[in-house]
């Protein structure tokens, strides 16, 4: 499938902003070792806000697309299941590229030193894990020509809801930890990109 020139424009953007950041993180490599609660709380609040930047970003491309038609988009009034396939697929590929960072950056976090910390840990673990799987899985999906416009309309919903989702499930494990653990609980709370991601998301 060919893709317009803005949708591996807006990829290779977002592929850049990812890459970036990922540097920036793989040098905080403590994944083996038991850190203090705040700093724990500091680094993933750090990691999970700009993905969840990244993913705003994505999703804001992928709902007004047409919004680019003078750089060789069609209009809205034109808009074809083909060019809104190319904008999913270039929104998955951002995807992935920051929910990989996502999870190296938790994963570099470490262990927090509280009573719970290793579920904790673990937990926000898996699930940024599983999201990269849910959203390379709804990349594949892509992959497959549709029979007629039906189908290929229901596949690009089920990408784009798999995005939307994946977003949403973050923040609800992260709620989970402050409940499980309260010791880890109090550090993500007086945590300042944990405040910061609270102000962004309330």
């Amino acid at each position: 499938m060919q893709r317009g020139p803005l949708a591996w424009i807006l990829a290779g953007v977002g592929v850049i902003a990812v890459i970036l950041v990922a540097a920036a993180i793989g040098g905080r490599d403590k994944s083996d070792e038991t850190v203090p609660a705040g700093e724990w709380a500091q680094s993933v609040c750090g990691a999970v806000g700009v993905w969840r930047g990244e993913f705003e970003a994505v999703i804001e491309d992928i709902r007004t697309p047409a919004a680019f038609g003078d750089a060789g988009v069609d209009e809205p009034q034109s808009e074809t299941p083909q060019t809104r396939r190319g904008f999913v697929r270039a929104g998955l590929e951002v995807a992935v590229q920051a929910t990989d960072t996502l999870v190296e950056g938790v994963d570099n976090a470490g262990v927090p030193d509280t009573p719970g910390g290793e579920q904790a840990a673990q937990q926000v673990s898996d699930w940024a894990g599983s999201s990269k799987d849910d959203l390379e899985q709804a990349q594949d999906s892509l992959d497959d020509e549709a029979d007629t416009l039906e189908e290929g309309i229901e596949q690009l919903t089920g990408a784009a809801r798999t995005i939307a989702s994946v977003r949403v499930s973050g923040l609800e494990t992260l709620n989970q930890v402050v409940s499980t653990d309260p010791a880890l609980g109090a550090a993500l709370e007086a945590s300042s990109t944990c405040q910061q991601l609270r102000e962004e998301t309330s």
